[in-house]
């Protein structure tokens, strides 16, 4: 993996991104009710990310998409706090340090925008993004914010910038 790009999602990476997103969910046994494998919202991701205070970063290999991540102002969160939302990538592309290219990236625009807060919801199925959560200082929470209606999610993080 020698030429790695990350850009802005377009109209044309709905579908294959849909893929990735569901593809990762079941392979960790993560594809039930209450998560984004049943979002809709999974299959028009560029629409969703024309909301403002948001963004969808696409990561690329020589033209091939790895995956990505977003940073979205999720209804009913804090002031100034966003989401990190929908961050998944190829099995081949897993444990190169991808993850957390995408996340500072991430963490650069919640910045550069005035967020303060990042919050996360995932699941224990995604033991290996928890830990990368971890390690960038978002800690546990005791129950979800917003309103996010993603309620197969349990486990709840946030990281102050």
């Amino acid at each position: 993996m020698d030429n790695i790009t990350i850009r802005r999602i377009l109209l044309k990476d709905n579908r294959e991104l849909a893929s990735i997103i569901r593809s990762s969910l079941q392979e960790f046994g993560a594809n039930k009710p209450g998560t984004v494998f049943f979002d809709d919202t999974t299959d028009h991701l560029y629409e969703l990310f024309q909301q403002p205070g948001s963004m969808y970063f696409i990561m690329e290999n020589n033209g091939k998409m790895l995956g990505g991540a977003g940073i979205y102002p999720s209804e009913g969160l804090p002031q100034q706090t966003c989401e990190l939302v929908k961050m998944y990538l190829r099995p081949e592309a897993r444990g190169k340090g991808f993850s957390r290219l995408l996340i500072d990236k991430c963490i650069e625009f919640a910045k550069g925008i005035g967020y303060l807060q990042i919050y996360i919801e995932t699941m224990p199925e995604l033991r290996k993004a928890v830990t990368i959560y971890e390690k960038f200082g978002f800690e546990y929470l005791n129950g979800p914010l917003g309103n996010t209606g993603h309620f197969g999610c349990d486990v709840w993080m946030l990281k102050k910038l």
